[in-house]
Formats: C-alpha cells, sequence, structure tokens
C-alpha cells in the first residue's frame, strides 16, 4: 500500500469483531512502533499489550474513564495496548526542561502511529484513547510508580470495512512557506 493511501485508510475504528487478533499480526505493530524516532534515540515506552479474556474485561471498565462516561464501544476490543512512558535519557528531558517540551509524550504519539499505520496495513483497526482511568490502569497491569500511561489503544478487527471520509481542512489553510501566514 502506497503510504498517502495508508494514512487515508487509518482512522479511529470503535465497533471490532468478536474475532480474536493473531499475535504474528501485533508483533509486526509493535515492531512498527518499536522503529519509531526518538529524541536522542530515548525510545521512552513500555507496550503492555492486553489480550487475555478476563482482563481485557477489566481494561474495558477502566477504558470508560474516572466518571465512566467515556469509551463504550471499548468493551467489544479483542485487544487493548498501555503505552507506558519511560523516563528518557538525561540529555533529552534536560532538553525538555529548557525548552519547555515533553518529548517523551511527542516521542510516545509517534510510536502509537507507527503502531497503528502498521495496523491497517495487516487489516485491523485501532482506536486511541486519551480518556481512561489511569490509576485504574496502572494498577491493573502493575505499571511501577513514576511511570504513566499515557495512551491506551484499542486493536481489533474492524465491524465495519468501510472508510469513513475524512473531513479535514484544506491543505490551502493549514499551511505557508517561509513565513508564518494564517488563513481565516
Amino acid at each position: 500500500m502506497r503510504f498517502l493511501e495508508l494514512a487515508a485508510r487509518r482512522q479511529s475504528e470503535r465497533g471490532y469483531l468478536d474475532r480474536p487478533v493473531e499475535r504474528e499480526k501485533l508483533e509486526r505493530c509493535l515492531e512498527a512502533a518499536r522503529l519509531a524516532p526518538s529524541a536522542s534515540n530515548a525510545q521512552p515506552w513500555h507496550f503492555v499489550v492486553v489480550d487475555d479474556r478476563e482482563l481485557r474485561s477489566r481494561m474495558a471498565d477502566q477504558a470508560r474513564g474516572p466518571l465512566r462516561l467515556f469509551n463504550r464501544f471499548a468493551r467489544e476490543a479483542p485487544v487493548f495496548v498501555a503505552l507506558v512512558e519511560e523516563p528518557g535519557k538525561a540529555v533529552t528531558r534536560l532538553g525538555g526542561w529548557l525548552e519547555r517540551r515533553n518529548y517523551g509524550l511527542i516521542d510516545l504519539g509517534i510510536a502509537a502511529e507507527h503502531f497503528c499505520l502498521q495496523a491497517v496495513e495487516e487489516g485491523l483497526g485501532t482506536c486511541m484513547l486519551g480518556i481512561f482511568d489511569e490509576r485504574g490502569v496502572r494498577r491493573l497491569l502493575g505499571v511501577p510508580r513514576g511511570r504513566r500511561v499515557q495512551l491506551v489503544l484499542t486493536v481489533g478487527y474492524p465491524e465495519r470495512g468501510r472508510i469513513r471520509e475524512k473531513k479535514r481542512r484544506l491543505l490551502e489553510r493549514m499551511r505557508s512557506y517561509n513565513r508564518y501566514a494564517a488563513q481565516s
């Protein structure tokens, strides 16, 4: 698949078939994430894959968020992947402090998207969850103190095979060359 086609096919799936995901496919998605670039090559991530039936049910409860209002669809997901932010290299942390940027979060986002794009290539769908009960997920998965679960991905075979039309602003309205020039 050509890259722009792959990018166009990647979408947030909120419905999954009741079908297990093969470990080989998950491993290729994890390998794609592992290959993602990171600031100072810090690779500040750890991926916890949840495919055990009992644990998945408990993860789905945590995915609803602290108020239990969100991500109802997650109960259908055959797999969850928790992205844990690991401490980066000292030089990266220092640079982030000086620049007031969390390079670890940027790096995790890149790794997550690599995972999601490979999932599309594998015929899988994903959804990145930013709202979930982090404390509950940390406890459930045994994530040590000092580590943050920054994202949770749902993974599975999409319930619907159709690609939704992407509603994006026109490129002309979001880019300029050589000087900032916002289009209203």
